[in-house]
């Protein structure tokens, strides 16, 4: 500071000076919990919002539905929360905060850890835990036992760390100090959420994750093409899929009486370079791990094989067609797109397949989960797919802009009621429609994440060390020994750092091994502890 003609100016910092400002604000303790709920807050629209890795469709579908706020949504990189400037910039400050943060305390904590306890002060009585007592003992021997009972049963892992020594005249002393395990746990602490940074991001970049559904008697190769959606990590490259194929053999369910889910179990043959052909069983939350990715069993259903025929007979549809479950009783409901036909009118078909039917004046529905009585409902749309426009479509969902529903000759729409082995005509000459079997399809999810190890070590690390952190007391304790008129006279205090309700019990626990070493008469003041 100077004055001149009476005014006060302040000196300039400089560049260097608000360089040092700016770093010491960043690596504050204070900073790095801002920014940590701020990384928490910023997650939240990604939860929210469809993301376009995971789900294009449904982001193109907002943003055909929500144009205006669609558009500003994705120019904020809302649709790619994970992938976004703004969300990379907070992850990547809080890294930095949490480094300079910890670098300086992990130099200070272990120059701490090598200096010898604090020396003893010249007046016990000024601290909120004290207590005097004098005992028949050599000074010598009190030493010895103070100093047995501070360090504990085990000297590889002292309970305090002790310093004896001399003081004034024929005085002993004892400084001792614990609890540096409690900036350890604190360090660790912090070191493993770095690590945990790390290791998601690594995880993010290196990862991929996809689903695909197969039918009973079918197979599936470990592919990008081969998946029926497929989510990978920034850093991906489809040269790292291990190149394993697995086979459905055997789907097995079971439900009780009454209809509730009780096993689902898939059964298949796995096929892994450099080994040999090997079955595997995948159950809900026990994954088979093949290939370096764990294949989760995600869901399951029915997917009846069904024949299209033209009028001429020729084969113009032939295979398994997946049915989405509806309800508990596996109401499910299916789509069959035919575009090959003689006649260029394409054809779809829409409905339902009930696993356990019932028929009567109100419908048809399903009663039961298993297939005792399996029945396809399918209405029938003949004109134009719409496969050829070049925008994806929802092999689920038929898209009936372009196509009419027939009719039949009372002017009804025409819906099919098929049973497994039936074939049914189609009308108006239009060919015909087989129902040759009812297969069992799985939805598997297959997932590799090679940070998921590092994520629980570092979890397990954090946990290890907030725990240490928090019931890890930080005590000092100091004992003054000396001889008046052939006795030994003994005084000990005690300080915490914070609010330690095992203080005076810590002071006792010495002046307790101190008393066995001799008859002992405590002060007449006794044992004080103020809060």
């Amino acid at each position: 500071m100077s004055a001149v003609a009476g005014a006060v100016v302040a000196p300039r910092l400089g560049l260097r000076g608000w360089l040092r400002w700016i770093w010491r604000q960043l690596t504050s303790m204070r900073t790095a919990l801002l920014l940590l709920m701020l990384l928490a807050v910023a997650a939240v629209p990604g939860s929210v919002l469809p993301q376009r890795a995971q789900s294009p469709e449904r982001v193109a579908q907002y943003l055909r539905e929500n144009p205006g706020t669609g558009r500003w949504l994705d120019r904020f990189s809302l649709f790619d929360v994970y992938a976004g400037p703004w969300f990379a910039a907070i992850y990547l400050l809080l890294f930095i905060s949490l480094v300079g943060c910890i670098i300086p305390r992990i130099g200070v904590h272990a120059r701490a850890v090598r200096a010898a306890p604090p020396r003893v002060p010249r007046q016990f009585e000024r601290f909120p835990v004290h207590e005097s007592l004098t005992v028949d003992a050599s000074p010598e021997e009190v030493i010895d036992a103070a100093v047995r009972a501070l360090r504990g049963p085990w000297r590889a892992l002292p309970r305090f760390r002790v310093r004896a020594g001399e003081g004034p005249g024929e005085t002993r002393t004892i400084a001792a100090e614990r609890g540096y395990l409690r900036e350890t746990g604190n360090l660790v602490f912090h070191v493993a959420l770095v690590g945990l940074l790390i290791a998601v991001a690594a995880g993010q970049f290196f990862s991929y994750r996809g689903q695909a559904i197969v039918v009973e008697g079918h197979g599936f190769a470990n592919a990008v093409v081969d998946y029926d959606t497929f989510q990978p990590g920034t850093g991906f490259q489809p040269t790292s899929l291990v190149p394993f194929s697995l086979t459905l053999e055997k789907f097995t369910a079971r439900f009780t009486t009454t209809g509730q889910p009780r096993d689902f179990q898939a059964d298949v043959r796995v096929r892994e370079p450099g080994r040999a052909e090997a079955g595997g069983t995948i159950r809900v939350n026990e994954p088979l791990l093949v290939g370096g990715a764990k294949v989760y069993l995600q869901g399951n259903g029915y997917a009846p094989n069904i024949e299209v025929r033209d009028a001429a007979g020729k084969l113009a549809f032939a295979g398994p067609v997946p049915f989405l479950p509806q309800d508990t009783v596996y109401t499910s409901r299916g789509v069959i797109k035919v575009p090959d036909v003689s006649t260029g009118q394409q054809l779809g078909f829409v409905g339902f397949l009930l696993p356990t039917a019932v028929v009567d004046t109100s419908g048809a529905r399903s009663v039961y989960p298993q297939p005792l009585s399996p029945l396809l409902v399918l209405s029938v749309f003949t004109g134009d797919l719409g496969l050829d426009s070049g925008v994806p479509q929802n092999v689920y969902q038929l898209d009936s802009s372009r196509m009419k529903r027939l009719v039949g000759a009372d002017g009804k729409p025409v819906t099919l009621f098929i049973e497994p082995g039936q074939t049914v005509q189609l009308p108006d000459g239009r060919g015909s429609l087989t129902f040759t079997a009812l297969p069992r399809y799985v939805a598997l999810d297959l997932r590799r994440d090679p940070a998921l190890p590092w994520i629980l070590v570092f979890a397990l690390a954090a946990l290890a060390g907030v725990t240490v952190s928090l019931f890890t007391p930080r005590r000092r304790l100091w004992v003054r020994v000396h001889r008046v008129d052939g006795r030994t006279v003994v005084a000990a205090a005690a300080l915490a750092r914070g609010d330690d309700l095992g203080l005076s019990a810590e002071v006792e626990r010495v002046l307790v091994a101190i008393r066995g070493t001799g008859s002992a008469e405590s002060s007449a003041d006794g044992p004080t502890a103020t809060a």
